[in-house]
């Protein structure tokens, strides 16, 4: 068994589900072609044994048996088989048969019968050849004489002929269901997995040529077309994947070689300097050094912010917790004041709990900060307010975003025209609202009247914290 189940599994699957057609179809056939040969036997020996119920044996027949018993002449010469066989039962199992009929061995019923326990029994027996018969045995009693029984009998090759014809009938019949069956399957199997065949060229094809455009049609509702769409979807995925990930690589390239080019610059200067002896002025050497040093803490924020973009887009920040955001905002806030210490910062904060990876959520708050200090001119006010309903706003005074350049601020590496020359690589945005959206929030940056932007941030959250305190971001009372 283990075997032929090993070896059907190697089968292609065409040919399995043909087989498996072919089987069921089989048994199906067998089942009611059984059933139909026992009830039609079951039909055939009722109707039997009714007509030996409706049958009585001539009363010439019994008194030329009856004779025969007189005169000794018992058993006589058997003759052919009639339609029935009548021969008398005694008590003490004698039997007188008559010239017409086939004697029948005699059962304990029949004895039963002619002693008066029983008044009728039906049964069956053979006669003294081999025959099988049907027997119905009656009591007769006459008066002043002993009581004898009268058994009629049928042959029961009858019904076996009709059945034998029955059996042969329904087994062609059995074999031609099983053959078309086969051949059903086969191409049932063949029609309904045409679609999976195209399925699998294409999966194949992309395989082989990393062809990711390849689209499949998917017509119906059925498992097939399902499967189908979901192979597109995916190939769409991957392909939109694949396209993000050499964009990303190749804005990077850009983005990079600007600080690596300058860096360059300023390494070979000093380079030639030591080489040929010739010194720079302390003051241009202090200023290559800064600038040195500039571009080597760009690169470190590049470095940091292509980290946190190689991370999958699905939502996976690590463990999430209970924080308050009011004092992540309050941690934010005192970077953000030590990289414009000449900003004033109106801070309103109300409590406010949320469910986000307390580093994360900090490092977007910064990045939203650092952008307004970075627009905010010399001795600016810069407005921080947590509303009682979870808003978080930020305003700077700035030169404002222009309407056309807002539907890209949140694009990976885009830069406005007028911010081109400030520090910076364009990925903060970006950065910020990857990881809002991994907690479920949002944020949006419109124009402020009076000039500047307004940064806007919503997470849900809730301003009272749930009765354990643990992990939000704040000791418990």
């Amino acid at each position: 068994m283990t075997s032929l189940a090993r070896r059907l599994r190697t089968l292609p699957l065409r040919s399995r589900l043909a087989m498996l057609v072919a089987t069921a179809v089989a048994v199906a056939v067998a089942a009611a072609a059984v059933a139909c040969w026992l009830l039609t036997r079951a039909q055939l020996e009722s109707e039997l044994d009714n007509s030996l119920r409706n049958t009585s044996a001539p009363s010439n027949v019994v008194q030329s048996a009856l004779s025969l018993c007189d005169r000794g002449q018992n058993p006589p010469t058997p003759a052919s088989p009639g339609f029935a066989y009548v021969q008398i039962v005694f008590a003490d199992g004698t039997r007188c048969v008559d010239a017409g009929s086939q004697p029948v061995k005699v059962q304990p019923s029949d004895i039963d019968v002619a002693g008066g326990e029983q008044r009728d029994s039906l049964h069956d027996s053979t006669t003294d050849n081999g025959a099988p018969v049907r027997v119905r045995t009656q009591l007769f009693r006459i008066p002043g004489q002993q009581p004898y029984a009268v058994s009629i009998s049928r042959p029961l090759g009858e019904i076996d002929a009709s059945l034998n014809r029955l059996a042969l009938l329904l087994t062609a019949v059995a074999g031609a269901g099983v053959i078309g069956a086969g051949a059903a399957g086969l191409w049932v199997a063949r029609t309904g997995l045409r679609p999976v065949d195209g399925l699998t060229r294409a999966v194949e094809h992309v395989a082989r040529t990393e062809d990711l455009s390849l689209r499949i049609p998917a017509e119906g509702e059925d498992e097939i077309a399902r499967l189908s769409r979901s192979f597109n979807s995916m190939t769409a995925a991957l392909a939109s994947s694949r396209d993000r990930q050499a964009q990303l690589i190749a804005d990077a390239g850009h983005e990079l070689r600007t600080p690596l080019t300058s860096l360059r610059t300023n390494v070979e200067l000093l380079a030639r300097s030591d080489e040929t002896g010739r010194a720079i002025p302390p003051e241009d050497r202090t200023a290559l050094m800064a600038s040195v040093k500039a571009q080597m803490t760009e690169l470190a924020s590049l470095i940091g912010d292509l980290q946190e973009l190689s991370r999958p887009d699905a939502p996976d920040p690590g463990p999430l917790q209970v924080v308050a955001l009011h004092t992540i905002v309050e941690s934010a806030l005192e970077r953000a004041r030590l990289r414009g210490p000449d900003l004033t910062i109106e801070v309103t904060l109300r409590p406010w709990y949320v469910r986000a990876e307390p580093a994360s959520l900090e490092r977007a708050l910064v990045n939203v900060l650092d952008n307004a200090v970075k627009f905010s001119p010399p001795g600016a006010a810069i407005e921080v307010a947590l509303s009682a309903q979870g808003e978080l706003t930020v305003r700077d005074h700035g030169p404002g975003i222009p309407p056309e350049e807002l539907p890209h601020v949140f694009e990976r590496f885009w830069r406005s025209p007028s911010a081109r020359a400030l520090p910076g690589s364009g990925l903060g945005l970006s950065i910020v609202a990857r990881t809002l959206q991994q907690t479920g929030g949002e944020i949006a940056l419109r124009r402020a009247a009076g000039g500047g932007t307004v940064a806007a941030i919503r997470i849900p959250g809730a301003p009272t914290p749930p009765p354990d305190r643990t992990g939000y971001g704040e000791s418990a009372p």
